[in-house]
């Protein structure tokens, strides 16, 4: 290749640094501070606060590669990934950012000269558009670029108007297209119509906020946000129409294709650029900290796994195989995204872990997909059960859809798109990831873009109000220029306290973000508040609580450490809480903690605080803390600086929480529990200090309350017990045995009421026993031994059940299933069952009578009618 995709990527960085641009490292995947989104979509996600307003940019020019993720919505439709060449769930967006500093004319330029005169485009080939209404952009394209006039076209909102959503920031925006056809058959009507005009560069001028009425606001300054997707820039500058052609994905094809033995051209690449597409998005969604699960983002990136695997089949790999492309993935981008090397091992487990639960779940859709197709009546899969293999077995439509045409059978497609599109909307309806609102107005006493946090050093200052709102009578939002209290975030709760002067006094119940200010959420205890006047508080913190938050804080990072050392190094934290009476550590691993593995990691953390290590904090360069072995977390966002807290050598994380001086603080550290909290995610609880002593004591009391009511030492407690349990097993099994015997007998009885229809005998009643239908079943088939259909109300302690049993020797025409469907439709129940058995679970509320008397009547038509 002329151009490698690396080269690319660092030519538009060192250009845009040329001219005075501060280079920032790419943002998560994982939104961390936008409730709006699912994934980081856009280069300018991270900014957002800067165009509003909210925050002041360390940096007015910036440039950086960012990692994006589109697979839903306008953007992309996942089931489109693959079927074309240059559709993709994951890509990187290159972009360069002003925040109120150069604007149109600097940003037309600079791209015209990095495209034509760095990259040598053909000016021949590359057309410009602008907003119908900005006249001012066409002029600069023609003062400040050599571009042919009659290549600058414009178009309105759709295609020129760029907005991140239904509100934000957004303004004008000027494309650049090129050109990959025939060149004398280029025509102005091709543009923004034709998929031989590439959109390669959007160049979008920040001027307005849309807000929730529609209404447009001017913002304060005008900025500027653009996007250049690499994979079209690479294919562009190479010539080539494939973009999974390019270096950034044909390595990871050329691993599929050698451990397939299929060539790109089998089933035309669709399989290929599937899984290299998804090996990409589900990878970098690990590498930050996602896993994949039933709900939210969690969902996607599984199902987005699933779909990948699925492939993998039309392949015919026949074993997981995903895992294994990884390392070529890491050749490729590991250079460029470090936490890719990181999280490597945590990659590959997780994915493998993945591919083999799907394999289970991909044999029992094929199960049901079979039984789907013997049950048809006709040649045709109903949309409902089309949705439910995708839904429940993670089927994609065009897998079903093929499946089906093996079989000379077609699908509901419409039907099906009518579910997924009701599912969509009831995802919106119900969606988390939205912005309120409803919030009531601040009031603004001095306008500052940032409050300062020194609860680092101090517990109670003297600091000023900038604004506050009332959302009622006794509930306040106050923002401090200065605090002492910490606001939520890294997993630490936030402080609480008081704010008080003179004219009244504040309860603080928690301390959070909004946006980068430090709110405090405050109950009103006496007096009132003026917004005519600069209010001077006085603020303290419940020391007590800091203080015990601060132990288990210190704890969390001494837990990670000894997870690492006893575990091994892929253990990754997936979440936390720090709170001032327990703490709570949530990891990446793949099987049960062992008894004997808690006890190591207890050890190993109460040794540490025993030697009585001091604790370190030192502010250092992220690039510079990384190379020392501190550890980032998942779930954090780090500045260009960022704060170390080192444990004298035997724990070093990147951390902006509150810490006590010395491990000895801590006092005693006790596991509580430990359990599964997702596939692949652990979730380890603890005590500290007096807690942990508390919890112990408790435990120890408990056992001497169980010796005394056994009568027995502490030694011979489990020898007890087990005895008691061994004797209960012998005493439910010989109960079992009367009841299966009474069970007998009632049946037995009942078989002097049997009645015959049609050369056929039905048995009905009611027993109240502890027996297991199905044992029941058994013994109904055994009386009746031939032609015969039993129905009994079964009630046991804690269940009423209809039973259906049916003698094997009956034709398919008499089905216990269809039976139970039957008489569960007359009572507005569900039932059903298999060929020969059939359970209905009553309403206690309900009499078996009724029920019985309407069984009867069902069967006995069935019986004459045979």
């Amino acid at each position: 290749m002329q151009f490698s995709s690396q080269k690319i990527r660092s030519d538009f960085i060192n250009f845009f640094k040329s001219k005075q641009h501060q280079f920032i490292r790419s943002s998560p995947v994982l939104p961390l501070d936008d409730p709006t989104l699912l994934f980081t979509n856009a280069g300018m996600n991270q900014f957002k606060k800067f165009f509003l307003d909210k925050e002041t940019p360390e940096f007015n020019r910036v440039t950086n590669s960012q990692k994006c993720i589109r697979v839903s919505g306008k953007h992309n439709d996942l089931e489109e990934v693959g079927v074309d060449k240059f559709h993709h769930t994951f890509f990187e967006m290159l972009g360069n950012w002003s925040f109120g500093d150069y604007y149109k004319k600097e940003s037309i330029k600079w791209s015209w000269e990095l495209l034509t005169e760095v990259w040598k485009l053909d000016k021949n080939r590359l057309w410009v558009t602008v907003y119908k209404d900005d006249n001012e952009a066409e002029k600069l394209w023609i003062e400040n670029t050599d571009v042919d006039q009659n290549r600058i076209l414009r178009f309105g909102n759709k295609d020129n108007f760029w907005e991140m959503g239904d509100t934000g920031p957004c303004g004008p925006c000027s494309e650049i297209h090129y050109y990959i056809g025939d060149l004398d058959k280029q025509k102005s009507e091709g543009v923004n119509k034709d998929p031989d005009y590439r959109e390669l560069w959007n160049l979008v001028f920040i001027e307005f906020n849309r807000k929730p009425n529609g209404k447009l606001d001017q913002l304060s300054l005008k900025h500027v946000d653009t996007g250049a997707g690499l994979e079209r820039i690479t294919a562009t500058l190479n010539n080539i129409n494939d973009h999974y052609k390019t270096d950034l994905f044909f390595p990871i094809i050329e691993k599929i294709i050698s451990i397939s033995g299929k060539d790109y051209s089998f089933e035309d690449g669709i399989p290929h650029r599937v899984i290299a597409d998804h090996l990409r998005m589900v990878s970098f969604s690990l590498s930050d900290g996602i896993m994949p699960s039933n709900e939210g983002r969690g969902y996607v990136v599984r199902r987005v796994l699933r779909r990948a695997a699925r492939f993998g089949r039309v392949l015919e790999i026949d074993k997981e195989f995903l895992y294994t492309l990884v390392d070529t993935l890491i050749e490729i981008l590991g250079d460029a995204y470090p936490e890719l090397i990181e999280k490597k091992d945590h990659i590959k487990k997780v994915i493998q872990s993945e591919e083999i639960s799907f394999g289970k779940t991909l044999d029992r859709g094929l199960q049901m997909f079979e039984e789907i197709c013997n049950n048809l009546d006709e040649k045709c899969i109903p949309g409902e059960d089309v949705f439910k293999l995708y839904d429940t077995y993670g089927f994609p439509v065009d897998l079903t859809e093929l499946l089906a045409r093996e079989r000379d059978i077609s699908i509901d497609k419409d039907n099906f798109d009518k579910m997924m599109q009701n599912q969509k909307s009831l995802a919106r309806k119900s969606n988390k990831f939205k912005i309120d609102n409803n919030q009531k107005e601040w009031v603004i006493i001095n306008d500052t873009k940032f409050s300062e946090f020194v609860g680092y050093q101090v517990n109670k200052i003297e600091t000023i109000i900038l604004k506050y709102r009332k959302n009622n009578d006794k509930n306040f939002e106050i923002v401090l220029e200065k605090t002492p209290f910490y606001a939520e975030s890294g997993g630490q709760i936030g402080d609480s306290g008081q704010i008080k002067n003179e004219d009244f006094t504040f309860k603080v119940n928690d301390t959070y973000y909004i946006d980068n200010l430090i709110c405090h959420c405050c109950e009103l205890i006496n007096g009132e508040i003026s917004e005519n006047r600069i209010n001077k508080v006085v603020t303290t913190i419940d020391e007590i609580k800091r203080e015990s938050i601060k132990v288990n804080h210190t704890s969390t990072h001494l837990l990670h450490q000894a997870l690492k050392t006893i575990l091994g190094n892929e253990v990754q934290q997936a979440g936390s809480l720090v709170t001032n009476d327990h703490l709570r550590f949530d990891f990446t691993y793949y099987k049960k903690v062992n008894i004997d593995q808690i006890n190591q990691i207890e050890d190993i953390v109460n040794s540490v605080v025993q030697k009585n290590l001091c604790l370190k904090t030192n502010i250092m360069e992220f690039n510079k803390a990384k190379k020392d072995g501190a550890v980032a977390l998942f779930g954090e966002k780090y500045d260009s600086e960022v704060r170390v807290v080192d444990i004298d050598g035997f724990s070093k994380e990147l951390c902006g929480g509150t810490h006590v001086s010395a491990t000895g603080q801590i006092g005693l550290f006790k596991i509580i529990s430990e359990s599964s909290l997702a596939s692949g995610v652990r979730r380890i609880e603890a005590y500290t200090g007096a807690r942990a002593f508390s919890y112990i004591r408790n435990k120890i009391s408990l056992n001497m309350k169980i010796q005394n009511l056994l009568m027995c030492n502490d030694e011979d407690i489990l020898e007890k017990i087990n005895n008691i349990s061994l004797s209960n097993k012998k005493y439910k099994k010989e109960i079992m045995a009367l009841n299966v015997i009474k069970a007998r007998e009632e049946i037995s009885d009942m078989m002097d009421n049997v009645e015959t229809i049609n050369g056929s005998k039905l048995l009905s009643g009611e027993i109240n026993i502890n027996v297991s239908p199905q044992l029941l079943s058994d013994i109904i088939r055994e009386e009746l031994t031939n032609k015969g259909i039993g129905l009994i109300g079964l009630k046991t302690d804690d269940k009423k059940i209809l039973l259906c049993s049916i003698t094997k020797d009956f034709n398919e025409t008499i089905n216990a299933g269809d039976i139970m469907k039957n008489i569960a439709s007359e009572i507005n129940a569900k039932g059903g069952g298999s060929r020969f058995m059939a359970i209905l679970n009553i309403d206690h509320k309900l009499s078996f009578n009724k029920i019985i008397k309407t069984g009867k009547k069902l069967i006995k038509n069935l019986l004459e009618d045979k």
